[in-house]
């Protein structure tokens, strides 16, 4: 399997390359040069391809969104995980609404950076738990999704969605529906891409604007 290539964009150059030393030990991560400024991730990007970047929010006097934007626009498959040390709602959502697919505290360890860059690999997202819901509510003031927009999923992979609403992983979801990992992986790509969702993160916010409900807690689905 090929490795997962990852290039980290911050400003401080201790973290950041004491983060990459930490996430090139991983036997599935292939770390590119740190990049300290926009200019040089640009380049970076350009000519190294990577599938995830882990992009600082605030690079000295630039702005991470401006890179987040032009990544969006010139390089649409990478994949965007903020990591920062800002910790309020507004630019979290902001960054969301702008095509990032995970948003992690500086604080938290290398050991869930890794995780949360490899499921933005295969199309997942990431919030802190405890903000996830007025993240959630945010995102839904966005405005209305196309008429329709589930009408395009087949019934098995609005089962998936409607497991992503419930908070299941992919584990549970596969429990729950009698079916593989693998097969349940597949299901959520294809909704994703005609959802055109960036993360699951996104695919829950288009979904609960289109009228999906979490299901009863109490209806025997694993916590």
């Amino acid at each position: 399997m090929r490795s997962i290539r990852v290039l980290i964009v911050d400003d401080h150059a201790l973290f950041a390359e004491a983060l990459a030393a930490r996430l090139a030990a991983e036997p599935d991560l292939e770390v590119l040069p740190v990049a300290g400024d926009v200019r040089r991730a640009t380049a970076l990007v350009a000519t190294e391809a990577p599938d995830v970047v882990v992009l600082d929010f605030v690079l000295g006097d630039e702005s991470g969104l401006d890179m987040l934007d032009q990544l969006r626009r010139r390089h649409p498959p990478v994949r965007v995980v903020i990591l920062s040390a800002i910790t309020d709602l507004a630019p979290m959502v902001t960054a969301l609404r702008h095509g990032a697919v995970a948003w992690v505290p500086k604080t938290e360890s290398a050991d869930l950076v890794a995780r949360v860059v490899r499921g933005a690999a295969g199309r997942g997202g990431w919030i802190p738990p405890d903000v996830l819901g007025d993240v959630l509510r945010r995102l839904l003031t966005a405005g209305e999704p196309p008429e329709g927009v589930l009408a395009r999923l087949t019934p098995r992979e609005r089962d998936v969605l409607q497991g992503m609403v419930d908070g299941l992983n992919r584990t549970w979801i596969a429990d729950r529906l009698g079916l593989s990992a693998n097969t349940v992986r597949t299901h959520t790509q294809n909704l994703l891409a005609k959802l055109g969702a960036h993360s699951t993160v996104e695919a829950i916010t288009i979904a609960m604007r289109a009228g999906v409900t979490p299901a009863d807690p109490n209806d025997g689905s694993p916590p």
